[in-house]
């Protein structure tokens, strides 16, 4: 029998169950529309990454060959995420999100543009992070995530020595970090988190922009969402961050 997406019920829906809630904060808001929630059962099936396997490389989960993987981390209701999907028609990109909603919007832009080149975690991206090979992605964006303004909160920031680390295993050499935020204190922690990592070891993530001035320019493949125009109407200016990854073997 077919799931009823608008009972009232508690009991979760299939694709809900596929959640988790190993994460902060909400995984689900409004009821969907019947179209979102028709494709949540159809194609999101087809396009939701499987985490049987202990490790993933990430650019063989697609149907046809691609040169490359990206990874989103938070990709909200996925506006970046299907600009650069149609721009780079020949990178695989993955998309994090444990938002049911964003989910479902994105899962609508995939039907509604044929995008071959998409695949979906709906959970904590670290999940799928530990899965990855070694050196398997490359690039990785983190665009305006959680600030978790509350000081008893900062621990739930994802940018942290954990992910961090992570992120680095995955990526290749020469491979790219991308983060934006408006909140110049969460911008302020990033840069710290990176140079506390950068110290440690084995690689480094090291800062693409000139100076920080050249942090307020929004490169050309980055295209603008409603969430950074709601921030620029409301007076808060993003930076832009971008750091290369190095692999420096075992160096101190």
């Amino acid at each position: 029998m077919p799931t009823n997406l608008n009972r009232k019920s508690a009991e979760p829906t299939d694709y809900e169950a596929i959640v988790r809630r190993h994460v902060y904060g909400r995984t689900k808001g409004k009821t969907l529309k019947n179209r979102q929630a028709n494709l949540m059962e159809t194609l999101f099936p087809k396009v939701s990454i499987s985490l049987d396997d202990a490790s993933i490389d990430p650019r063989t989960l697609f149907s046809g060959p691609v040169d490359e993987a990206w990874l989103e981390i938070g990709f909200g209701g996925g506006e970046h995420l299907v600009w650069q999907a149609e721009q780079n028609p020949r990178i695989g990109i993955i998309g994090c999100e444990p938002f049911i909603n964003g989910v479902a919007k994105l899962v609508a832009e995939i039907d509604e543009r044929s995008l071959g080149n998409v695949r979906i975690h709906a959970d904590d991206a670290r999940f799928l992070l530990e899965r990855f090979a070694p050196a398997s992605i490359s690039r990785v964006f983190i665009l305006y995530p959680d600030p978790w303004p509350k000081l008893r909160h900062n621990k739930r920031r994802f940018v942290n020595e954990e992910t961090l680390a992570m992120i680095s295993a995955a990526l290749v050499p020469g491979g790219e970090l991308r983060f934006a935020s408006d909140i110049p204190e969460y911008v302020n922690w990033t840069l710290a988190r990176i140079a506390e990592h950068n110290a440690r070891g084995n690689s480094r993530f090291m800062w693409k922009n000139n100076d920080l001035s050249e942090c307020r320019l929004r490169p050309d493949d980055w295209p603008q969402t409603r969430y950074e125009q709601k921030a620029l109407r409301e007076g808060r200016v993003p930076a832009y961050l971008r750091f290369r990854h190095e692999d420096t073997g075992s160096c101190g």
